[in-house]
């Protein structure tokens, strides 16, 4: 029975979700495929190119078309911002993360590069600068098990940081509780933040620094964390590989 290249990727599709081509495995050579469903060879190619635009197989020389795992990683939602893990502990976000899902960490997992720049326009409107004002930039890219899962990007006002291990640009957190502890230290004690999630493609320099398949999107989290009295402290961009993250929120209903 003849099929179309988009019949063709559904039947596949179907396959690799039912577990009939497991992560790791290799579809069917392209040649065997046309056999089997009765169609040429290029329909089998564009059939096999619309999965790898989807992120479910990737081309691997000398191997075949591989069909991709997906690492499981959940992602906490506010628990990960617990007091009890950073001001009174050593764990922050992406620790804690690890730790509730039983995965491996190490704090070189983490790298970063700091630099004091000119806040671009959407940063000193978070912050609450005039345009135009210097902000320090701690760009941090996280690995697990050697494989790049995010980005991370935290402004800060100059002043709230100078001198402070949040401008020190060694590997893993800014010293003990990290980040939101440093503050702390600073009088500006964390209390509330604000998070918007989207997802849309990668750029290719996002693709590249994350090692991404054709076809993967990428999470975009913007945060913002105040001080009990609503000053701003720091305002973070993050891009996330979307195959190793889940976000999940436990609330109280408002009134």
């Amino acid at each position: 029975m003849a099929h179309g290249y988009r019949e063709l990727a559904s039947i596949l599709r179907e396959g690799i979700q039912r577990g009939d081509y497991p992560p790791g495995s290799t579809l069917p050579k392209q040649a065997d495929l046309a056999r089997d469903y009765a169609v040429n060879v290029k329909t089998v190619r564009n059939a096999v190119a619309l999965l790898e635009s989807e992120g479910l197989v990737t081309p691997v020389r000398r191997r075949g078309t591989v069909v991709r795992s997906r690492p499981p990683m959940r992602r906490l939602g506010m628990e990960r911002y617990a007091k009890s893990n950073w001001k009174f502990g050593d764990r922050v976000a992406f620790i804690a993360d690890r730790d509730a899902n039983g995965q491996t960490w190490d704090r070189s997992d983490q790298t970063q590069m700091v630099e004091r720049i000119e806040a671009p326009a959407h940063v000193a409107k978070a912050l609450q600068l005039d345009p135009g004002s210097d902000v320090y930039a701690r760009a941090r890219v996280v690995r697990h098990e050697g494989h790049p899962t995010h980005t991370l990007t935290s402004y800060y006002r100059a002043e709230d940081v100078e001198g402070t291990p949040l401008v020190d640009p060694a590997p893993g957190p800014a010293g003990r509780g990290g980040g939101f502890a440093v503050l702390t230290l600073q009088g500006l004690e964390p209390d509330q933040i604000t998070e918007t999630l989207t997802a849309r493609m990668p750029t290719p320099d996002e693709s590249a620094t994350l090692e991404l398949p054709a076809g993967e999107p990428v999470m975009v989290l913007q945060r913002i964390t105040r001080t009990k009295e609503g000053r701003v402290v720091e305002y973070a961009e993050g891009v996330h590989a979307s195959s190793r993250f889940a976000w999940t929120y436990t609330f109280t209903m408002p009134d």
